[in-house]
C-alpha cells in the first residue's frame, strides 16, 4: 500500500524539533468484537505524525492500514470520509433542514456490527496480549472522527486508549484535535465498539395490543420526570451538555439507551423494576435526542440568548414561569418511523387541582363541540410545543401520544388538534386514568381518532368532571373561602354547586375503554380481566340507591370518597404500571396456551355472580313497581335506576361471553411485531433475562382452583367495565 506525505497542513514556521528521526513504520487494524476487520475494509484514513505531517491510505480487506516513513513518536489516526452510499435513511439524516448530522462511513460500518455480549457489555479479554510489539485498545467511533455531538457518550473500556499519548500530542506546536492517538513503530489493534442502541418496542398498528398498553404506561410515567440536562440553564453557555440525572427523559434517550443500557426506572420512588421490551437497532434509528454543538449549529450559540435551541428546549415542555403558565409538562422524541409525545398528569396539587376543577365548557376551536377549559388551555401549550417539533422533524412518521390523568385529557385534546391540523398525520393515542375532556359533540367529532382509554379498577379520576360540571362557577374559589371563613369542605361545596348547569351538554368520554378488573376468588387466589366495554352502552348515569344495595346484597358501587381512599388505583407506579404488566403477562400466557382471554372457569363463576345480581335488581324493581305507590316520584326514579343497572349487568354478561370465545392472536399481544418473529424473539429473550419480568404474581396468571366461598365478591362491588361516576349526592 502506497503512502504519501505530499501535503503538510501544519505551519511549522520553517522549524522542526531537534534532530527529528524519520523512516518509521506503524501499522494498525480496526476489528469488530468478533475479531474480524472486514466491516472496515476500504475505509480511507488519515494519519498525523508527531511532527505534524499527514499521510493517507485505505484499509485493506482485513481492516489493516499502515503509514511508512513517518517521523518518530506517536501518531493520530482519524477517519474523515463522509457517508456517500445510497441508504435513504442516512442520506436523509445528513441532509435534513434542522440538525443535519455529520455521519461518516465509519459510523455506518460500526452500526452494521453487533455486540458479542448481548447486554452490550465490553469484552474483557485481550487476544493479543502475548503478541510481540502489538497493542490492543478498545475504541468508539467518537474516538476516530471529528464531529461527535450526535454520537453516544463514551462507555468505560477495559483497554482504553492511552491518556499519556494524548497529553504528549497535545504538547505539539500545533496539537492534533481529533482522532485516536497510538504508539508509533508498533502494531495496534483497535476493537471498535458496535454503534448500536436500544429502542422500546412500540407497535404502530392502529389495533390495540397489550405490548403498547404496557410500554406506553412506562412512557407516561417517565413524563413526570424532569428532562435532566446539565447544565440546567437557558441559554446554555457551555460547549456541550450531558444528562446525568436518573431517572430523567434526557438520561433515558440521550444516555442510557444510546449506550445500550437496559433501563427501567421511570420514577425516583419506584419500588419494583418493570423493564420495557427493547429492540437492538443501529444507533441512528434510536429515538433521538438532538445534538448540541454551538460550533456546528448556529442556533445552539449562546448569542441567540432566549432564542437559543438546546435539547431541553426542543424535547421538553415546562411552561412554569413562562408568559403563559399552565403548569404543564411533556416530552417528545422521534426517529424515522415514529414521533413519541408523552404528557404529564397531575403533579402539583394546587395548580393542577385547580386546572382539573376549571370545568367551564368552551368551544373547541379546532373542531366540533365544547371542551373543558382548564384542560384546553394546557393542551394549547402542548400543541404549540408539539407543532414546533413536528415542523422540524416530521417526515411522515406515526404519531404515538400518551398521557396519564390530567395528562391523558390534555393528550386527547392535543391529538385531536393535531388530527385536525393535517390529514397526513397518522395518530395513535393511549391514555391512563384520564378524566372527561369534552362533551358528546366533541367526542363525536373526534370519532375517527384512534384512542385506547385505560381505567384501572376503582380509579376515581375517570369519573370527573361529573356530567353536571359544565360551566363557569358563579363565584370564585377565593370568594367561597371568604364566605365560609376558610372552612374547606363548605367552601369547596359552595364553589362546585355554582358549576351546575342541567341544560348544558354533558361531559363524556372518548375512545375505546380498556378496563382492568381484578377478580378475587379466595384469599389465596385472584386473577384479572382486561376488556373493552362500550361507553355508549355502559352509561354512567345515576346508579341504584345504596339502600337497595344494602338490603339485597347487591353490588354496591363505591361512592366518590371510597374511591379516593383507593387512590392507589390511580397512580402509575402503584396502579397502572403493575396492572399493565400483569395484563401483558396474562395475555402472553393465553397466547402460549392457545386459549381465550377468559378461561371457562372464570366465565362460569363470574357469570353466575352477575346473573344473580341481575335477577336481584329486576326482582326489586318488580317489587317497587307492583307493591309501592307508583305516584311517588322517588319510587319511580328508584325503579328506573334499577332497570338501568340491570341492563348494564346484562351488557356486561354479553361482553363476558364474547371474551370467553375470543382466542388471542400474536398481533393482539405484540401488534406489528407479530409479523417480525425473529426480532420479537430476540426482544423477548432479552426481557426474560430479568427475573422481574417473569416474577410469579397471581394477578398476572389465570386461576386454577376455587375455594368453597361463593362468588358474591367477584364483581368487586362495581359493575364490571363501567366507568365510575362522581356521585355528588354520596358526598353528603
Amino acid at each position: 500500500m502506497k503512502q504519501t506525505n505530499a501535503y503538510q497542513t501544519l505551519n511549522l514556521e520553517g522549524r522542526m524539533f531537534t534532530c527529528p528521526v524519520g523512516g518509521k513504520r506503524t501499522t494498525f487494524q480496526l476489528v469488530n468484537e468478533m475479531g474480524g476487520g472486514e466491516p472496515y475494509a476500504g475505509l480511507i484514513y488519515e494519519v498525523t505524525d508527531f511532527e505534524g505531517f499527514k499521510y493517507s491510505g485505505v484499509l485493506d480487506s482485513t481492516g489493516t492500514g499502515e503509514v511508512n516513513n513517518h517521523y518518530a513518536g506517536p501518531i493520530a489516526l482519524e477517519f474523515k470520509q463522509g457517508y456517500a452510499g445510497g441508504s435513504k435513511e442516512y442520506v436523509f439524516l445528513m441532509a435534513r433542514d434542522h440538525y443535519p448530522l455529520k455521519i461518516t462511513e465509519l459510523q455506518v460500518r460500526a452500526e452494521s456490527t453487533r455486540f458479542v455480549n448481548k447486554d452490550g457489555a465490553r469484552t474483557q479479554d485481550n487476544p493479543f496480549e502475548t503478541v510481540k510489539d502489538t497493542d490492543f485498545i478498545q475504541v468508539e467511533v467518537r474516538h476516530l472522527v471529528e464531529h461527535t455531538s450526535h454520537l453516544p457518550p463514551k462507555v468505560d473500556a477495559y483497554f482504553p486508549p492511552s491518556e499519556g499519548i494524548m497529553k504528549i500530542m497535545e504538547a505539539m506546536r500545533n496539537p492534533v484535535k481529533h482522532g485516536v492517538r497510538i504508539f508509533g513503530s508498533r502494531h495496534t489493534v483497535m476493537q471498535v465498539r458496535p454503534l448500536r442502541a436500544l429502542r422500546p418496542l412500540l407497535s404502530m398498528d392502529a389495533a390495540f395490543c397489550a405490548l403498547n398498553l404496557y410500554q406506553l404506561a412506562l412512557m407516561a410515567t417517565l413524563s413526570y420526570c424532569p428532562f435532566g440536562q446539565d447544565p440546567d440553564e437557558h441559554p446554555v453557555n457551555a460547549p456541550r451538555v450531558s444528562f446525568p440525572m436518573i431517572p430523567s427523559m434526557g438520561n433515558w434517550f440521550g444516555d442510557a439507551l444510546a449506550t445500550f443500557k437496559e433501563i427501567w426506572r421511570v420514577d425516583s420512588t419506584q419500588p419494583h423494576a418493570y423493564y420495557p421490551l427493547y429492540e437492538d437497532v443501529p444507533y441512528s434509528q434510536r429515538l433521538e435526542i438532538v445534538p448540541f454543538d454551538p460550533e456546528l449549529y448556529p442556533i445552539n450559540q449562546p448569542s441567540q440568548e432566549l432564542d437559543q435551541e438546546n435539547p431541553a428546549i426542543l424535547h421538553f415542555l415546562d411552561d412554569r414561569g413562562q408568559e403563559v403558565d399552565t403548569d404543564t409538562q411533556a416530552f417528545i422524541t422521534h426517529n424515522r418511523e415514529l414521533i413519541l409525545l408523552a404528557v404529564r398528569g397531575t403533579s402539583e396539587f394546587l395548580p393542577d387541582g385547580l386546572r382539573d376543577a376549571d370545568a367551564f365548557q368552551v368551544p373547541f376551536m379546532e373542531g366540533a363541540g365544547k371542551v373543558h377549559r382548564g384542560f384546553y388551555e394546557a393542551a394549547r401549550q402542548v400543541y404549540r410545543f408539539a407543532v414546533a417539533y413536528l415542523d422540524k422533524f416530521y417526515a411522515g412518521q406515526k404519531l404515538v401520544i400518551c398521557g396519564h390523568s390530567l395528562g391523558g385529557a390534555i393528550a386527547l385534546l392535543v391529538a385531536e388538534m393535531l388530527r385536525r391540523r393535517s390529514d397526513s398525520y397518522d395518530l395513535l393515542l393511549y391514555t391512563y386514568g384520564a378524566p372527561r375532556a369534552g362533551d358528546s359533540d366533541f367526542a363525536e367529532g373526534a370519532k375517527s381518532l384512534v384512542h385506547y382509554r385505560t381505567v384501572n379498577h376503582n380509579d376515581p379520576v375517570p369519573s370527573v368532571p361529573s356530567a353536571w360540571m359544565k360551566f363557569r362557577p358563579t363565584r370564585t374559589l377565593r370568594e367561597a373561602f371568604a364566605d365560609y371563613d376558610g372552612i374547606a369542605l363548605f367552601a369547596m361545596s359552595s364553589y362546585v354547586v355554582g358549576m351546575v348547569d342541567p341544560n348544558a351538554f354533558p361531559y363524556t368520554h372518548h375512545g375505546t375503554l380498556q378496563h382492568f378488573m381484578p377478580v378475587s376468588f379466595s384469599a389465596d387466589e385472584l386473577s384479572h380481566i382486561l376488556w373493552a366495554p362500550s361507553c355508549e352502552v355502559l352509561t354512567d348515569q345515576a346508579v341504584c340507591t345504596l339502600a337497595v344495595a344494602q338490603e339485597n346484597g347487591l353490588p354496591q358501587r363505591a361512592d366518590f370518597w371510597e374511591q379516593v381512599m383507593n387512590g392507589s388505583n390511580h397512580t402509575l407506579v402503584g396502579g397502572y404500571v403493575p396492572a399493565c404488566w400483569a395484563a401483558l403477562r396474562r395475555w402472553q400466557e393465553a397466547l402460549e396456551a392457545k386459549r381465550s382471554i377468559v378461561t371457562a372457569y372464570e366465565y362460569e363463576r363470574i357469570d353466575q355472580a352477575l346473573k344473580l345480581t341481575q335477577q336481584n335488581l329486576l326482582e326489586h324493581e318488580h317489587y317497587i313497581r307492583h307493591e309501592l305507590d307508583p305516584g311517588i316520584i322517588s319510587h319511580k326514579k328508584t325503579g328506573q335506576a334499577l332497570l338501568r343497572e340491570a341492563n348494564r349487568v346484562k351488557v356486561t354478561r354479553e361482553r363476558l361471553l364474547l371474551l370467553k370465545g375470543t382466542v388471542l392472536s400474536a398481533a393482539d399481544v405484540y401488534g406489528l411485531y407479530a409479523r417480525q418473529p425473529e426480532l420479537l424473539a430476540e426482544a423477548l429473550e432479552r426481557w426474560r433475562q430479568h427475573p422481574e419480568s417473569l416474577k410469579k404474581e397471581q394477578l398476572a396468571m389465570a386461576p386454577t382452583s376455587l375455594s368453597e366461598a361463593e362468588c358474591t365478591a367477584l364483581v368487586g362491588g362495581h359493575v364490571i367495565g363501567a366507568p365510575y361516576t362522581f356521585d355528588w349526592d354520596s358526598m353528603g
